[in-house]
């Protein structure tokens, strides 16, 4: 999903912002920030040429992200989250690595993104807009699509398609509320989203369509 430096430089500035940080530099207590890091370094240098240094980084990244995942309990291939992604606590988030989510997507823990039991690989994955939040123990698999703007509550399992700017909850899930995040203080807002753009004009290119909507 990362194909230059200045998409690294954007996918960098729009975590780091969607996880509410200011300061310069991961510190001691900063493992979710410093496993996003890692996450997306890992994104650039497998789309990056196959230079010798670049295959060398690639596999220090990997691997480093590798542990930390572990330590955290953060089970996140590159390439499926785009731009300000916000992991909100450590502990059991496993997704899938064909599943794909838009920008500004608040993720909490115990969230599994995953397949249903098929026989061609790749196709019976999620596909997630932007702007949506997923509730802790949040439950999303099979060949579905979830719109831009939806809230997924708190433990929901989710299977089927939803078309978005909605909040859906519920074993199976349903539409509860026909409004979205757009109406949240969360990191998945669109209202935080523009917040990002207009502080940071070199990164206008990358607005999100509705393309999931």
């Amino acid at each position: 999903m990362i194909g230059s430096k200045n998409e690294l430089k954007f996918y960098l500035a729009a975590d780091k912002f969607a996880l509410g940080i200011h300061r310069g530099r991961p510190g001691s207590r900063d493992d979710v920030w410093k496993f996003q890091i890692l996450l997306r370094k890992v994104e650039y240098y497998r789309n990056a040429s196959g230079s010798f240094l670049n295959r060398l980084l690639l596999k220090y990244y990997s691997s480093r992200k590798y542990k930390l995942g572990i330590k955290l309990g953060l089970d996140i291939p590159p390439g499926v989250f785009g731009a300000g992604l916000r992991i909100n606590h450590t502990g059991n988030i496993v997704v899938n690595g064909e599943a794909r989510v838009g920008m500004w997507c608040d993720v909490h823990q115990g969230v599994n993104i995953g397949t249903n039991a098929g026989e061609v690989a790749g196709q019976l994955v999620p596909k997630l807009g932007s702007n949506v939040w997923i509730g802790p123990g949040a439950k999303i698999f099979g060949d579905i699509t979830v719109g831009s703007g939806t809230v997924i509550g708190a433990n929901a399992v989710v299977g089927k398609s939803f078309s978005g700017h909605s909040t859906i909850a519920g074993v199976p899930a349903r539409v509860v509320k026909d409004t979205g995040s757009e109406i949240l203080n969360v990191a998945a807002s669109v209202k935080r989203m523009n917040t990002f753009f207009q502080n940071n004009p070199e990164f206008s290119e990358y607005r999100p369509d509705d393309s999931f909507a």
